[in-house]
């Protein structure tokens, strides 16, 4: 599957999965799985936008409503799926934060409510008057469709001239990493995001300019005479 057909590792792990529900589940033969060596998850590091960018891109949206859903996944850090899921009771205005229902591993968590984003929200709730969902689809009595905001972040990209393969997940990255970057400990972001484990934050080590700003690169270090 992979010198001759060039799968990509989803399917791949995917075909493992199957065989490994074959030989354990319906033939009660474990002892065969073991034999077959699990594919190896590649580790990629996620596209992060600059703060600037993140700017760019609000400022390039038009359209009141994704502006709104932009500024709180960012805000908040979170996934498209919780964004889109609200609910107006999940807005906590004492304790400005936000509270998701059901995210990743069916785990409620809060996260953070800023300011900026709570004032565009205002706007958005006077203007829209949602009932029940915070993101409305079509139809009142569903959430707004993933792929409409995906379309309308595409559109906003496009118009704020980023080159990056960004998506609306790319804020939730962009998120995690300036946090870092603004010095937030990396439990914190852990907990923000809904992570289970640390070791899935600390990919934003990786990508943060913190521990790298003070650092020259030996092209631009002066001669040493």
């Amino acid at each position: 599957m992979i010198n001759e057909k060039h799968v990509s590792y989803s399917t791949l792990a995917q075909t493992y999965s199957g065989l490994k529900f074959i030989y354990e589940v319906t033939l009660s033969r474990p002892g065969e799985v073991t034999r077959i060596p699990y594919p190896k998850t590649p580790r990629r590091l996620p596209v992060v936008l600059a703060r600037k960018e993140v700017d760019a891109l609000l400022a390039a949206t038009s359209n009141l409503k994704y502006l709104t859903i932009f500024m709180m996944t960012y805000s908040a850090g979170l996934r498209l799926n919780e964004v889109v899921h609200l609910k107006k009771e999940d807005i906590d205005r004492a304790r400005m934060m936000v509270r998701v229902r059901e995210g990743k591993g069916k785990v409620d968590r809060y996260s953070l409510l800023s300011k900026t984003a709570l004032a565009t929200l205002e706007d958005y709730l006077r203007y829209y008057q949602p009932a029940m969902w915070l993101f409305p689809g079509a139809c009142p009595q569903k959430p707004l469709s993933p792929t409409s905001v995906q379309k309308m972040f595409q559109v906003a990209r496009d118009r704020a001239a980023i080159t990056k393969p960004a998506s609306v997940h790319t804020l939730r990255h962009s998120f995690a990493t300036h946090l870092l970057e603004a010095g937030v400990d990396l439990h914190h972001v852990q907990l923000l995001l809904g992570h289970k484990s640390p070791t899935t934050t600390t990919v934003y080590l990786h990508v943060s300019r913190k521990n790298l700003v003070a650092t020259v690169s030996p092209l631009d270090l002066p001669d040493n005479e």
